[in-house]
């Protein structure tokens, strides 16, 4: 499903050239389940964004389904990204001013569904995370876990394929963080590749596939059950 070859991806700090990735290979395939870890400053995130379109490698190719992604524009990006990626971030990233229901309904405004074809499949994504009860509620009404959960469905409201988990877990207690790792687990088994960036070794650590990065590159790789 993704396969990454030589990818550098090089910010410029000044007059100093920073290697954010330093010629990173990686085949991922459908449905599996990969964390990433290493720490701050190790390209996790960098990678992960190029994973999922919203940065571009400075060299190297880039495969999402047999097909070339790097050589698109912007726009074409744009459209495969949302039809075939999801997002679930730390701060979760959600619009105040929305309600939970509004705010998993966006992508589906965005990719030009109808009214019509947008409530039930809203409904389905707040009923998956046990949210139904609290779909008119705005953020500020919700508990961190809650907040969460309200953005995985939102990411999952599109049918993904791929489902991008970046610290899922920082802004929340140990309690409610495990609760939305199994949620994000879950999502896998049901088929939805997974790949989750975090500090958290312990979350790491279930992944079937771990991969550790150290200044820009994969140092070591771990597959098999934690």
């Amino acid at each position: 499903m993704i396969e990454l070859a030589g990818i550098h991806r090089d910010f410029q700090v000044g007059d100093q050239t920073v290697h954010a990735l330093d010629d990173v290979s990686l085949i991922i395939g459908d449905g599996e389940y990969l964390s990433i870890m290493g720490p701050s400053g190790s390209g996790k995130s960098t990678l992960l964004n190029l994973i999922g379109l919203l940065d571009r490698p400075s060299s190297g190719r880039y495969h999402l389904n047999g097909q070339d992604v790097t050589s698109l524009s912007d726009i074409a990006q744009a459209e495969v990204r949302n039809r075939e990626i999801g997002f679930v971030f730390q701060m979760f990233h959600l619009i105040p001013r929305l309600t939970a229901a509004e705010n998993v309904e966006l992508p589906l405004i965005i990719l030009g569904l109808s009214p019509e074809q947008r409530q039930p499949k809203v409904a389905a994504a707040l009923e998956e995370l046990h949210m139904t009860d609290r779909s008119h509620h705005k953020p500020e009404q919700l508990s961190g876990g809650q907040r969460q959960r309200v953005a995985i469905a939102r990411a999952i409201v599109t049918e993904p394929k791929v489902l991008l988990a970046d610290e899922p877990t920082g802004n929340l207690d140990h309690n409610s963080g495990k609760a939305v790792i199994a949620i994000l687990e879950t999502l896998n088994q049901r088929g939805i590749t997974l790949i989750m960036v975090t500090h958290d070794t312990e979350m790491g650590q279930r992944a079937r596939r771990r991969l550790r990065m150290v200044d820009g590159r994969i140092s070591n790789e771990q597959n098999g059950a934690a």
